[in-house]
């Protein structure tokens, strides 16, 4: 998601959890993206809100973005070692 655009973490945990399958709750959430910013691979800046107080937006640095591009090409080959090994294949 912040790939494209920058957003506020109650907007990341929106769309992970309309699903409900990729978060179960926000408590989650916020350690996962203090852990990504103190490893620099997001940055944050507060914003003012018209709905409220200054919110803290969320957006990828250079090195996220790189870390993200290593993430994907490795993604595939695991997703279906793993597809394999469900069905009782060998990887």
């Amino acid at each position: 998601m912040l790939a494209e655009q920058e957003l506020y973490g109650l907007d990341i945990a929106r769309r992970l959890t309309a699903d409900g399958v990729l978060l179960a709750s926000e408590g989650t959430l916020y350690p996962l993206l203090a852990r990504l910013r103190k490893a620099g691979l997001v940055d944050t800046s507060w914003q003012e809100s018209v709905e409220g107080p200054p919110r803290r937006y969320y957006a990828l640095t250079a090195d996220g973005t790189e870390s993200l591009a290593a993430f994907k090409r490795t993604w595939k080959p695991f997703r279906d070692a793993v597809d394999t090994a469900l069905q009782g294949g060998v990887t």
